[in-house]
């Protein structure tokens, strides 16, 4: 099998969650490899910044502030994108968050900003890029940034409705994989599922409790850089191979 990215030089990726963490490292590897990346988030002066950084390399980096919990933030980053970077040929579906809460005593608002960003968010940002995919006859590549919680509840403290939220991810990659191809449509979606990885949503978060912090510095764990490579790798293969589920743990990782 031979990897290359050249069938997507110069073409519009749009990167959720892209001002730290997996989201950040996604983005940047894919302006080395020649895309132009929509970085989407609140935080959008991050990507701004970063923009400037990258100028010079093959691709182009632009910024867009949207919370992806409101509907129509998702579609005034999608019109935005076909109106001034042209259509979108990947999407990466970072964007997400766990609440720090339990089930037993939890805020329904802190249970539902989960599913709002972790679900619906990625599921409207799906629809909108398949339907400007079809209009333009792209077989393009949806990418879903799943985890390994998605496919097994690990003991650790303060999951709540985390791992839920990403087993619907699961779900939704299959689901989504068989209404393409019912549809006839050659566009790619592929589950990718990190264990754990040093980002602002575990070692570099300022509101760890103690218990949680405590449990993270026992862990092996991975770099944002290396969930990046494992995307550019399932965007890589070729039209007729698809990469259905990536699992990336550190080594000595223990669920």
């Amino acid at each position: 099998m031979v990897l290359s990215m050249d069938r997507w030089a110069g073409k519009l990726a749009i990167v959720t969650g892209a001002s730290s963490g997996i989201g950040a490292a996604v983005a940047d590897a894919l302006v080395e490899k020649g895309l132009i990346v929509l970085g989407v988030a609140r935080r959008s002066e991050r990507i701004e910044q970063r923009a400037k950084q990258l100028s010079g390399k093959k691709g182009k980096l632009h910024a867009i502030k949207a919370d992806l919990t409101k509907e129509e933030d998702i579609l005034k980053v999608f019109k935005w994108s076909k109106d001034n970077l042209g259509p979108v040929h990947i999407l990466v579906n970072n964007a997400g968050r766990v609440a720090h809460t339990n089930l037993t005593e939890g805020k329904t608002e802190d249970w539902k900003s989960v599913f709002d960003l972790n679900v619906l968010g990625l599921c409207i940002a799906t629809r909108e890029a398949v339907k400007i995919m079809k209009e333009n006859k792209i077989n393009g590549h949806i990418v879903h940034v799943n985890s390994i919680v998605g496919h097994q509840v690990v003991n650790y403290p303060g999951l709540n409705v985390y791992p839920a939220s990403k087993f619907a991810v699961t779900a939704l990659t299959e689901t989504l994989r068989q209404e393409l191809n019912h549809q006839g449509l050659k566009i790619k979606i592929t589950s990718v599922s990190p264990g754990a990885v040093e980002s602002e949503m575990s070692t570099l978060n300022p509101n760890l409790t103690p218990e949680r912090k405590a449990a993270l510095e026992k862990m092996p764990i991975l770099k944002c850089e290396d969930i990046a490579d494992g995307i550019v790798y399932a965007l890589s293969t070729p039209e007729h191979v698809q990469v259905h589920e990536l699992t990336i743990k550190p080594v000595g990782e223990k669920v």
